[in-house]
């Protein structure tokens, strides 16, 4: 039985380094990618497209982990018209609120984020079902009461701005 358990053990040590697990990101490496992304966001604001997206693609490396800076990279991209690489950059976006999600599965915003990206990917009426899901196991919830309540979703699937970087 104790060889059981210690098989058990190091066989979740062996595949918990399988998948998608990246190195530790230091402290370092999120401060720079806040600075990238601040320049990212100038550059956006003079609406240079071309220098955002390179930057952002350098904020993504240093923090892979962060959905929001994968949803800016993927939205730039759909606005220079790169549309499979914006796919990749929302759907990399769509991984980080899933991990997100299981490191804190009470927390409905990191679901609703997830909301968020199906949309943008097209994938509208698995999103409406994650709502739904997510009502019915959170029926309590304050937040998903408001977005259900609100009707956000369908305002933001309505929003030109949202049309203009989903795919």
């Amino acid at each position: 039985m104790k060889r059981i358990f210690i098989l058990f053990i190091a066989l979740g040590f062996l595949l918990g380094g399988c998948g998608r697990r990246a190195k530790e990101i230091t402290s370092l490496q999120r401060k720079e990618a806040e600075t990238l992304a601040s320049e990212a966001d100038f550059a956006m604001t003079l609406r240079d497209l071309p220098r955002t997206e390179s930057l952002l693609t350098k904020v993504v490396a240093l923090c892979p982990d962060n959905g929001e800076y994968w949803v800016n990279l993927g939205a730039v991209r759909m606005r220079l018209g790169e549309r499979e690489k914006a796919k990749t950059a929302y759907q990399s976006a769509l991984a980080a609120y899933k991990d997100a999600a299981k490191l804190e599965p009470l927390n409905t915003e990191r679901i609703l984020q997830q909301v968020y990206i199906l949309a943008l990917l097209g994938r509208v009426d698995e999103a409406r079902k994650l709502v739904e899901q997510t009502q019915k196991k959170f029926p309590e919830d304050r937040f998903v009461r408001e977005f259900v309540q609100e009707k956000q979703f369908d305002r933001m699937l309505a929003e030109r701005n949202f049309k203009e970087v989903s795919l």
